[in-house]
């Protein structure tokens, strides 16, 4: 085993291991100050404490700095990754202030748009995704397109174990796609630590959930999901397109929905595809193994798109598309079919 393999490795295991341990140790507090009270639109029956994000964020960031100090050659620019995680941090800090007293939906808009604005003033100048398009034209699309991962993920985060079936798979994929020159080694090294840091949360989170993530967790996961994407985005748009479709695509057609009709947006609700299987009579286990399958499927395509033809990759694409309407189709018809 290489150095910088054993380092990789140490990365994820030692994340998963301080997120359980930072679980273990802050649940009574969380238990006390965070509960999650049921509501017409929660998934859960009884009070259950939130701020598992507390743990992940905080077993994420220990793992890369300590990837850092451990690489055989350290990490090139740190200041950049140090700007992303004082991003992430601050996040956290607006999602825990939220978890406890809500906050307006404007104002923590903007302080989401803040943290993005940072994550994206600190890419590299010469990063481009699609080169024919402005400089400035770029980057906002980029701020616009990371904004919206910030909250879809917040969005979607609204059953047991949906979150880590989503994330792990996205997260070891990219992981791989570093090992294999498509990444950064920090960026890389980031992969891993939040792969092992939901992992570490995964146990605390199975159904019947004992503990939630909590915006104080989705919001920087989604933040940081949304770094790593773009830098992928760099040189494999189409394997950065795949990897996070099935979020993308049941948060911007639900949202899309509920603007046709008149829905206040920044409402809670129950009708993600995902909530209406749910609702349709599909257990919690059914559902988040139905979009791990998925979600893995669309990391195999995300992965013959690296070094394909454009045709490859567009064929991908098709696939991965067709793949994730099956699958809100048929989440979609099991609540049509209770109602009937």
């Amino acid at each position: 085993m290489t150095h910088a393999l054993a380092v990789d490795l140490l990365t994820l295991l030692g994340a998963a291991v301080i997120a359980a341990v930072l679980i273990v140790l802050l649940r009574p507090l969380l238990q006390r100050y965070a509960l999650a009270q049921p509501n017409a639109r929660s998934s859960h029956r009884v009070p259950t404490p939130q701020g598992g994000g507390i743990a992940v964020m905080a077993a994420a960031t220990i793992a890369v700095a300590a990837a850092g100090l451990l690489a055989p050659h350290g990490f090139a620019e740190p200041w950049r990754l140090a700007a992303v995680f004082i991003a992430a941090s601050a996040l956290a800090l607006v999602g825990a202030t939220d978890d406890i007293r809500p906050l307006e939906a404007w104002p923590r808009l903007l302080l989401q748009g803040v943290a993005v604005a940072v994550v994206i003033a600190v890419l590299p100048a010469g990063l481009r995704v699609i080169p024919m398009l402005p400089w400035w034209v770029e980057r906002a699309l980029m701020a616009l397109a990371v904004l919206w991962l910030v909250n879809l993920v917040n969005f979607m985060d609204g059953i047991d174990w949906i979150t880590v079936v989503e994330v792990v798979p996205i997260t070891a994929a990219l992981a791989i796609f570093g090992w294999r020159g498509a990444l950064p080694p920090e960026a890389t090294a980031m992969a891993l630590a939040l792969c092992g840091a939901l992992i570490g949360f995964a146990p605390f989170n199975r159904p019947v959930a004992k503990l939630f993530l909590g915006d104080v967790g989705s919001l920087p996961i989604g933040l940081l999901l949304g770094w790593l994407l773009i830098l992928l985005a760099e040189h494999h748009l189409a394997a950065a397109l795949l990897l996070p479709l099935y979020y993308v695509a049941d948060a911007t057609i639900t949202l899309l929905r509920r603007l046709v009709r008149g829905e206040r947006v920044t409402q809670a609700h129950r009708s993600h595809f995902y909530q209406q299987a749910v609702d349709g009579g599909h257990g919690v286990y059914p559902v988040v193994a139905r979009i791990f399958v998925v979600n893995i499927a669309l990391a195999v395509m995300a992965a013959a798109t690296l070094h394909a033809s454009p045709e490859i990759a567009l064929l991908a694409l098709a696939g991965g598309a067709a793949l994730v309407a099956a699958l809100l189709t048929a989440f979609s018809r099991a609540k049509a079919s209770l109602s009937r």
